[in-house]
This record gives structure tokens, C-alpha cells and sequence, in this order.
């Protein structure tokens, strides 16, 4: 199976998620382990295959998805193999191919937006990745605890989400690039053209909450002036 990498996210110090779209139906896939998580040294500056419109043979996979986590599909990292790198106006063509008007068209109706959030219940949900197209630029900035974060006050109700865009940390996955985040805010309020790469989180209880939910993230910022920026 070949996918396009359009989904590079930060995990704990050391563990990345990346996704992509296959490159014959367009469908979203999530390469996972049958054991453990994905690792930094899968990266491309790291000597990996991986990065923001890579294409990459990932060798035999086998259906591991159940909802909404449907895109899952395990792979041996071993036999993972960078192809090549998309061009950038054929890498944006693509997100425009996939990208929905709305999050409800996106992990359809059982995503609820709620406390500046969104979340879906354990097992419900249709879809837990792809790409939302913004009806008016979005806000990017860092907050108190140095997490980057997203407002997008389009939606009703609006919500502020977590950024976990890998390319907006330092290396350690921890420390905002804050000169590299307001430089995006700064194209966005320019009107620069963007596409968001969001996804559902694994399910975790909220501390005060009564169960687990999947947690609605943006997990990519990609902007059409620059469409491949990268590590």
C-alpha cells in the first residue's frame, strides 16, 4: 500500500502519529504497530520515510481500524520505503480533493462540540482523521502552559482546539516554535489559504468527566502559500 503523508502529528517525547490518503482511492490511512507506537527515527530528517507529502510505500498492511478509528492498518516498519516527494501544487491539489466543508461530514453526526471542544463517544463516529476546510481563517496561538492551540469561531458553537502539528515544536515534542507559530497567524490573518489536518484523539477520560472520549485535535496546519513547509 502506497500513501500520501498528509497527517504528522507529536505524541509523548520520542513517538510521532502519521497518516496519509492512499494514493489510488483517497482513502485515509494510519499506519499502527500490532505492539508500541511509531517512533521519531521513522521521520525523513531522521533517516526515516516519513514527512509532510511523502509518498511512501508501506509494504503488506492488514485492517486493524474499528470505529472510528476505521483507518488504522498495521504495517512492519521495517519494510516502510520513502518514494518520493509529492510537488507542491500536486500536494495541495490533493488536500483539496479530500477536504470537507464540515466536521460532521468529516467523523460524521456522533461528533459533539461541547466545553470548546469536540468529542465523539467510544466506539461511535464514522471516520477519526481527514481535512477540514475553514469558512474563515482560524487563530493560532500558544497558551499559558506553552501548548499551541486553535480557535476556529466559524463553528457553532466555536471551538479552541489543540495544535499538535509536529512541524510547531522543537525537536524534544514539548517546546512551542513561538516564532514559527506567529508567523502562520500572521498568513492566516493575511488571508493565506489554509487546510487542516484534523483527527480524533484515542479515547482518555477528561479529569471531571464520567468516560472516555475521543477528543477532536487539529493535528495539521497546511497552507497554501507554502503547501509542503516542513521539519
Amino acid at each position: 500500500m502506497q500513501i500520501l503523508v498528509n497527517h504528522l502529528t507529536r505524541m509523548q517525547p520520542g513517538y510521532v502519529c502519521a497518516a496519509g490518503v492512499d494514493v489510488d482511492t483517497l482513502d485515509h490511512v494510519r499506519p499502527v504497530l500490532r505492539y508500541g507506537r511509531l517512533t521519531t527515527r521513522l521521520l525523513r530528517p531522521n533517516g526515516g520515510p516519513l514527512d509532510i507529502g511523502a509518498v511512501v510505500d508501506l509494504g503488506p498492511t492488514t485492517d486493524a481500524g474499528r470505529p472510528p478509528e476505521v483507518e488504522d492498518r498495521r504495517f512492519d516498519p521495517a519494510r516502510a520505503t520513502w518514494l518520493f516527494d509529492d510537488g507542491p501544487d500536486d500536494y495541495w491539489d490533493s488536500l483539496e480533493e479530500v477536504a470537507r466543508q464540515s466536521l460532521e461530514e468529516i467523523f460524521g453526526p456522533d461528533l459533539e462540540l461541547w466545553d470548546e471542544s469536540g468529542t465523539v463517544d467510544v466506539g461511535g463516529g464514522s471516520a477519526s482523521l481527514g481535512c477540514l476546510k475553514p469558512e474563515s481563517p482560524p487563530w493560532l496561538y500558544v497558551d499559558h502552559r506553552g501548548t499551541v492551540r486553535m480557535v476556529l469561531d466559524h463553528l457553532t458553537p466555536s471551538v479552541d482546539l489543540v495544535v499538535n502539528d509536529l512541524r510547531l515544536y522543537e525537536s524534544d515534542g514539548m517546546t512551542p516554535r513561538r516564532d514559527l507559530v506567529a508567523s502562520v497567524q500572521g498568513r492566516l490573518e493575511a488571508g493565506t489559504e489554509a487546510i487542516l489536518g484534523v483527527g480524533l484523539t484515542r479515547p482518555w477520560r477528561k479529569r471531571g468527566d464520567t468516560a472516555e472520549r475521543h477528543w477532536l485535535q487539529v493535528n495539521n496546519v497546511h497552507l497554501r502559500d507554502d503547501p509542503l513547509w516542513r521539519l
